[in-house]
Parts: structure tokens; sequence; C-alpha cells
């Protein structure tokens, strides 16, 4: 039968078969400290003024903690000019926040302000979950927190692996420019399997034909947008940078000239090219330059000198594609169509990269300027040819 344990009458103090025990209750507003609701302490005498004086010692030693604990809680002014042992050993580290001012100083010239936004997010996200601390402070077990936390947020793992490869340029090039001891604990944090996938399904030629019907029905500004897409292959963020000067309709071959701007950067070198205008992109593109001639932007909606809103965009187009399109398929399937259109007429594998802007393995493509307008145009108008449409299967990365 277990021991019982009764109180002595004095503060604090129990006795249980003659020896005495300190036992009191943890305040409820320091409570989520403990791993229980009490403290009981052995005071190992059965004698019961000596128990007395090292209960009132281990009672003062709790109130001081405790208030400790307290003052850890409340908002002290200009708390962050104090020096502490802890930053008196790293301050010689830069914290996050400044390793993302330098990185941006040193890598933002000629990018757009997507670049830069992003590298705020990411940051933002890391300080929400973490606090802002000197880069020699953070640890694996933190990363490990953050990449739970991403993922709590509902995020896709290959959103989560862009987040933490923008935290991880940044804390590299801050400690390769400022020469810095510590080592980056965002490197090499693992991933488990099983987190959502991103799935770009390409969308089938029949169903790319009725959505482009829809589109003519409809006949707007957002179905403008997807049309252009559908007979192009460009990418969401290339077609609503667009300036009107940047679509040639009375060009022999009536074509788009890619190239960047400096509210919209290009994805890589390749993506700087001239895409042939043919079926239902050659249709929005007339629409597009029609519409408020006095703005020099082909879809002034989303883009503007301030920078472009291909995120809104998205939204929108992913919205009405949704209920018109088969399940799985998004803007960016057009893209993946289209390369799978040319493949289905046999079209020249270096002649697909060069339309799509995709990159080419082997050294043969650096050379030359490629193939003219005139025979990407004779392609792309082919794939429109009755007779040569297929189903679309396979699903290539854009």
């Amino acid at each position: 039968m277990p021991k019982l344990m009764y109180k002595s009458g004095q503060p604090h103090l129990s006795v249980r078969s003659g020896v005495f025990y300190f036992v009191r209750r943890i305040p409820t507003d320091v409570r989520h400290h403990y791993r229980a609701d009490r403290v009981s302490l052995s005071l190992r005498t059965k004698s019961m003024p000596i128990a007395a004086r090292s209960a009132a010692s281990i009672n003062q030693r709790l109130e001081d903690y405790w208030l400790g604990l307290r003052l850890q809680q409340i908002a002290i002014p200009a708390i962050n000019l104090v020096r502490t042992p802890e930053t008196s050993e790293v301050r010689d580290c830069l914290t996050l926040s400044e390793a993302r001012d330098l990185y941006l100083r040193l890598k933002s010239a000629g990018k757009d302000r997507t670049f830069v936004r992003s590298a705020h997010r990411n940051v933002e996200y890391v300080i929400k979950v973490l606090r802002d601390h000197s880069l020699s402070a953070y640890s694996t077990v933190d990363a490990a927190k953050f990449r739970d936390w991403l993922i709590e947020q509902g995020m896709a793992r290959d959103t989560i692996k862009r987040v933490f490869g923008s935290v991880r340029s940044i804390i590299n090039l801050a400690i390769k420019e400022q020469g810095l001891g510590c080592q980056n604990a965002f490197s090499g944090t693992f991933m488990p399997e099983g987190l959502p996938v991103t799935k770009r399904q390409p969308i089938p030629v029949s169903d790319i034909h009725k959505i482009q019907q829809r589109c003519r029905e409809q006949d707007d500004e957002l179905r403008w947008i997807i049309a252009l897409l559908s007979d192009t292959g460009m990418r969401l963020g290339e077609a609503v940078g667009l300036l009107k000067t940047d679509i040639a309709l009375e060009a022999m071959v009536p074509h788009i000239d890619l190239k960047p701007h400096p509210w919209r950067r290009l994805k890589t070198p390749g993506s700087e090219r001239q895409i042939p205008l043919v079926g239902a992109s050659l249709w929005a593109a007339k629409r597009l330059l029609k519409q408020s001639p006095d703005n020099p932007f082909a879809i002034p909606k989303y883009c503007s000198e301030d920078g472009h809103k291909t995120n809104s965009a998205s939204a929108a187009l992913n919205k009405w594609l949704k209920a018109n399109s088969p399940e799985g398929c998004v803007v960016h399937s057009f893209r993946h169509s289209m390369r799978d259109r040319l493949r289905a007429i046999e079209c020249p594998a270096e002649i697909i990269d060069q339309i799509g802007g995709w990159s080419t393995a082997g050294v043969g493509r650096s050379y030359g300027n490629g193939y003219r307008l005139e025979v990407l145009s004779r392609w792309m108008q082919r794939i429109d040819r009755p007779g040569h449409h297929q189903r679309t299967t396979s699903n290539q990365n854009a």
C-alpha cells in the first residue's frame, strides 16, 4: 500500500513516512514552462526547523526564477540594443535580415521586383518562425522546425524547396562575402517523402481546341491571355510582361519578340527568343494590340512600369481553367502541351527547344543564331493541320 503524504501545517511542507517534502503548485502563468503542475522535492530531513528553513530557501529561489520568466514576456524598450553573452560572442556574424540586405545589394542589379520580393518574403518566413538571429545562432534543429512550419502551411514540396534554396543562397553569400566562420544551418535539411507535389499535366489537344473556341466566344482580356499562351507555349510571366512593341504583326512572319524588360526579367538566357504567331495566338495578339491604344503594355491589367502581377493573373486564369479543362491542368500546362504537340508532328528537338526557350543538352546549341523565323513558323502551323493532333500524354518540365 503506498505511503500517504500529508500537510505539516507549515507553508509548502508535507510529510511522508516522517520525512519532510517541499510541495508547491506552479503558478498558472509560468506553468507552460514545466512538464508537471507542481514542484515536489524531498528535503531529506525529519526535523521541522531544518525543513522549514530549506523550504523557505527553495521557495525564494523559485519566486526569483518565476519572476525572470515573467520578465521575459514583457516588451522591453530597446531590448535589441542590450548586449548578452550570446550576442557578444556572435555579433561579428550578420543577422539574417542583414544577410538579406547584403544579398539584394549585390545580386539585385538587373533583376525585376519579383526577385526582390521573393527574397524579402522568404526571409520574413524564417523571422516569423525563428526570429531574426545572428546566422551562427541558427541550428539544424531550427531549420527542421522551419521546414515543419512550411509543411503546416500546406506548401507543396517544390515550393518548400524553393524557399529553402533562397534562404540558403542568402546565407551562403553572406558567409563568403564576410569571411564568416559559421555554418549554414539551412543546408542539407531533410525533406520528408509524401509531401504534396505540384503536378502540371499537359492539356489534351482536343481540350485545347475547345478552350480556344470558348476564348473566342467570351472575347475578353483574360481569354486573350489564355489563347496567346495556348499556341505559343510561353510562360505566363513572359506574356504578362510584354510591351505592344514586342508584338510584330506587320512583319513577314507575325511573331513575338520576347526580351527582358526592367519590370520583367526572363528565366534563362535561352528564354530570349522570337515566337511565331499562329492560330489562336495570332487572334489573341490582334485583340491585345487594339485595347487601350495609349497604353504601351500589351496586358495593362497585370503589368506596368512598377512591375508585373503574374501571381494575380495566374489565380484568375487557373480559376477559369479549372472549370474548362481536365483535372490537374493549369495555365502552365499549355507549355507542356506545346512541347508534346510539336513532338507529335516529329518536329526536330532543336526547333522545339528554340520555340519554347528550353535549354538543350550538348554544345551544338551554343553555336550559330538558331533557325530562321520562317522555319519555326512552318512547324508551328503544322500543329493546327487536321490529322496531326494527338492526345498529349507526356509531362516534361518547363
